[in-house]
C-alpha cells in the first residue's frame, strides 16, 4: 500500500489488545468487537477477551500479588504516583478518547481527565496511611498487647463502570492496588479505548506486570468466569448491573453474586443510584478489599 502523492504518509493504525501480566496479547480466541463512538460511528476494533484470557489474567494477578503486597506501603505509593506522572503527560490523548467515547465537549473531557489524574494521586497518597487509620492498638483488660493491622484480600476482579470510561475506571482500580491487592478488570464495554490507553501508561510506569490486568470484551461473557473462579478473592460488580449498566434489574449482578458464593468471595454490589465519580471518594473503596488481622502478645515477653 502506498501514499497518494509523494510525501504523503499513511496513518499508523492502532491494534487494541488486552493487558495481561505486563504484556499486550491478542485474545487467544482471535476475536474482536466493534467499538463505536458516542454518535454511533465506527471507531475501532478492540480485542474480545475469552474465558481463557480471564483465567490467564487471574494467574498473572495471583503470581504478582505476594510481591506487590510485600512492598513497603510508601514504595507502593511512589510507584502509583509515577502512574499519575505519565497520565499527566498524555492528557491530550485521554481527553480526545474520553470526549469521543462519552460524547463530551473538549473542555468537559479535559476536566474529566484532570479529575482522573487527581483521583489517582489521591489514592497513591493513601498507600502508606491506610494502615494507621484502619489499624492500631486495642485496649484490653489484661497484660497483653492487642494489635490490629489491615492486610490485602488478594486477587480482586472488577467490572468497571460502563459510562465513566476513565474517571470511573480509575476510581475502582486505584484503591484496590494501593492497598496491596492485584486486580483483573473488565473495562467499559461501551467505551473501552481509554482503558487500553491506561494499560499502556501502566506498562510504561513502574507498576510490576500482573498487578493490573485489563480485559476488553463482553461483560456478560467474561464476568461469570471471574465470579466463579476459585482463585479470585473479591468481586466488584459496579458496572455489572443497576445504575451503571444496561441491566437495571440487576439480573446479571445477581447471577454473578451467586456464582461468587462458592468460595465465599467478598462481593461489592452495584450501586442502586448512579455514582457521582467527581465526589469525594472517602475511604470506602480502600476499606472493602482489606482484612483486619489481630494479634495478641503478652506484655514483657
Amino acid at each position: 500500500m502506498t501514499a497518494d502523492r509523494p510525501g504523503d504518509r499513511l496513518t499508523v493504525r492502532k491494534t487494541f489488545k488486552l493487558y495481561i501480566g505486563g504484556a499486550f496479547p491478542r485474545s487467544e480466541s482471535g476475536r474482536s468487537f466493534v467499538v463505536r463512538d458516542a454518535e454511533g460511528r465506527f471507531w475501532a476494533n478492540a480485542a474480545q477477551a475469552s474465558r481463557k484470557d480471564a483465567r490467564d489474567a487471574v494467574v498473572a494477578a495471583r503470581t504478582a500479588q505476594p510481591g506487590w503486597a510485600a512492598r513497603a506501603p510508601y514504595l507502593r505509593g511512589q510507584v502509583l504516583y509515577r502512574v499519575a506522572e505519565v497520565l499527566e503527560g498524555r492528557k491530550a490523548q485521554f481527553a480526545a478518547e474520553v470526549g469521543r467515547g462519552e460524547g463530551l465537549a473538549a473542555p468537559r473531557a479535559e476536566e474529566v481527565v484532570d479529575a482522573a489524574i487527581d483521583r489517582w494521586v489521591w489514592y497513591a497518597g493513601w498507600a502508606d496511611k491506610v494502615g494507621q487509620v484502619l489499624g492500631g492498638a486495642n485496649p484490653v483488660a489484661g497484660p497483653y498487647f492487642n494489635l490490629s493491622t489491615p492486610e490485602p484480600t488478594g486477587v480482586v476482579a472488577v467490572v468497571a463502570p460502563q459510562e465513566s470510561s476513565l474517571l470511573g475506571l480509575v476510581s475502582v482500580v486505584a484503591p484496590v492496588v494501593a492497598t496491596g491487592n492485584t486486580v483483573v478488570v473488565i473495562a467499559s464495554e461501551r467505551v473501552p479505548l481509554p482503558a487500553v490507553t491506561l494499560a499502556e501508561v501502566l506498562a510504561t510506569s513502574d507498576v510490576p506486570g500482573g498487578v493490573v490486568n485489563l480485559l476488553t470484551g463482553r461483560v456478560a461473557e467474561i464476568a461469570p468466569w471471574l465470579a466463579s473462579h476459585l482463585d479470585v478473592d473479591a468481586l466488584d460488580l459496579t458496572g455489572a448491573g443497576g445504575a451503571d449498566s444496561d441491566e437495571p434489574t440487576g439480573q446479571l449482578a445477581g447471577e454473578l453474586e451467586a456464582a461468587a458464593a462458592e468460595n465465599l468471595k467478598r462481593v461489592r454490589r452495584p450501586p442502586v443510584v448512579p455514582e457521582d465519580w467527581t465526589a469525594d471518594p472517602g475511604m470506602d473503596r480502600l476499606r472493602w478489599t482489606l482484612e483486619i488481622k489481630t494479634v495478641w502478645h503478652p506484655v514483657g515477653v
